[in-house]
């Protein structure tokens, strides 16, 4: 099956990234083994929607990207595992808002990992996921040097053994 990556993106953008090869210091893809059994593990979430929560969080910086349309808000935020859908608001100019508004499970899917956890075959979820707005800065500087490492020191200090990556 192919993917067409550009598909919901104007075409103006497409040269920003279109046949520019690999990230930098991007090789191999880095895949980390995963030896112990998922019904053992606690399981942390990551959404690339720009998912917050309205009235608690500040939304992505959307503005600034309009202005710059390759630059992306290289922030993050902690979601609630138990966060219910009339709490959460999306700011991320690259999807359609009123699909996700109507289902987050699907760039977010806390309530179905935690049906996993009640049914045993995931061993817990952390109590707080991370979105990110998932359309970034070409050289990802910001996310090396300051979101990564965030993001990671948060999932460690909930005990989070995995993560699942949940694009938007």
């Amino acid at each position: 099956m192919i993917v067409d990556s550009w598909r919901f993106l104007p075409r103006s953008f497409r040269p920003f990234y279109e046949g520019r090869g690999p990230f930098p210091d991007e090789g191999q893809p880095v895949w980390a083994p995963f030896v112990r059994r998922l019904a053992e593990v606690r399981i942390g979430l990551l959404t690339s929607a720009g998912i917050y929560m309205k009235g608690r969080q500040r939304p992505f910086d959307m503005d600034r990207e309009r202005e710059h349309p390759t630059w992306g808000d290289p922030t993050w935020r902690a979601i609630a595992a138990d966060v219910s859908r009339d709490d959460i608001a999306v700011a991320h100019l690259h999807i359609n808002d009123d699909d996700l508004l109507a289902d987050p499970e699907i760039a977010l899917p806390a309530h179905g990992l935690q049906d996993l956890v009640e049914a045993g075959v995931a061993g817990g979820a952390v109590e707080e996921h991370v979105a990110v707005m998932g359309y970034q800065d070409r050289s990802l500087r910001d996310w090396r040097e300051t979101t990564a490492p965030a993001i990671v020191a948060h999932l460690q200090a909930q005990q989070a053994d995995g993560l699942v990556l949940a694009p938007a």
